[in-house]
């Protein structure tokens, strides 16, 4: 069977808010929402086609865009590529040209709408930043504390509390104070025993690999409407994340790091083939900052993590 090659648009607005559209009753997949967008002819370049596509749909005209995802999903009569792009910058006023509902929903409310399987994956996309902050080891709780006050001011979004070399006790008196300074403005993502989520409530859960490999073969351990994410070095880690039903991860290390001088980095060329299997938002982690966005995208990332390339400067 052929997979169709379908080019699709998480299109932003000035206020944030993402555009959808509601698939008419008659077609595959009638009466779900999805995310704009339409097949690839032969031979034409996707953001031709993605163009194309939303100027016939829409009415609009893409202005700038830039890759967000690439999801391969199987249903029972067809596979489908789905070629998706961020489009930030457009002209013209969006209507359903074909007559199809239309809505301008948040990230946050996205999880709230009845998606084609295929497109859930991109509703994480959507939903996460392109920054992930990862907290340094060797500080005490109040550096910490300042440190991601400071981050979050900045805008960061997203950030892991990691602080290996503290106590049990310690941790979790700092993850209560770190998720009040995040509540609204940044999803936290906490890393510990599993026995700890029902504390936290509010927080994600990022994943040791050792955690992924105990833990893949018995399903997700977190409902539907909490972050799940896991660290990956392999193409085998990165099944198992898909196994377990995380809805990101961050793969490492990309590039040689002073933290890790005697871990083997991939390389972007072995990152990009691994992610061209992997259908959920990764972030390139290990020698990487803000810079690194642009080939970050053009590989098939979310984005990058990173310690000291996203941690305040007066904290240091």
């Amino acid at each position: 069977m052929k997979r169709v090659h379908v080019a699709a648009a998480v299109i932003r607005g000035d206020d944030g808010r993402i555009l959808i559209a509601k698939r008419p009753d008659d077609k595959h997949q009638g009466g779900l929402w999805e995310f704009p967008g339409g097949k690839v002819e032969e031979g034409e370049a996707v953001l031709a086609a993605l163009s194309r596509e939303l100027h016939e749909e829409l009415g609009i005209r893409v202005e700038a865009a830039r890759p967000l995802i690439q999801v391969r999903h199987d249903y029972s009569d067809k596979q489908v590529l789905l070629d998706v792009w961020e489009v930030s910058q457009f002209t013209g006023e969006p209507h359903g040209a074909e007559g199809q509902p239309l809505a301008w929903v948040s990230p946050r409310q996205l999880g709230d709408y009845d998606f084609l399987a295929a497109n859930r994956p991109i509703v994480a996309a959507a939903r996460l930043p392109e920054h992930y902050l990862i907290t340094p080891e060797g500080l005490d709780g109040p550096e910490l504390l300042a440190g991601v006050r400071v981050a979050v001011a900045n805008g960061i979004r997203l950030i892991q509390l990691r602080a290996p070399a503290m106590f049990d006790a310690q941790y979790r008196d700092l993850a209560v104070d770190v998720q009040g300074l995040c509540a609204g403005k940044a999803q936290l993502m906490l890393k510990g025993p599993l026995e700890w989520l029902g504390d936290f409530p509010a927080a994600g859960w990022h994943l040791t690999a050792e955690q992924l490999r105990k833990y893949a073969s018995k399903g997700r351990p977190l409902p539907e409407g909490r972050w799940l994410a896991a660290s990956c070095h392999s193409a085998e880690e990165l099944e198992l994340a898909t196994q377990i039903g995380a809805d990101f991860v961050t793969l490492s290390p990309l590039q040689a790091t002073q933290t890790h001088p005697e871990a083997q980095p991939l390389g972007w060329q072995r990152a990009s083939e691994w992610l061209q299997g992997f259908n959920q938002p990764c972030y390139l982690l290990g020698g990487v900052g803000p810079q690194d966005c642009q080939q970050a995208w053009q590989v098939g990332a979310q984005g990058v993590a990173g310690i000291r390339a996203f941690w305040p400067e007066q904290q240091r």
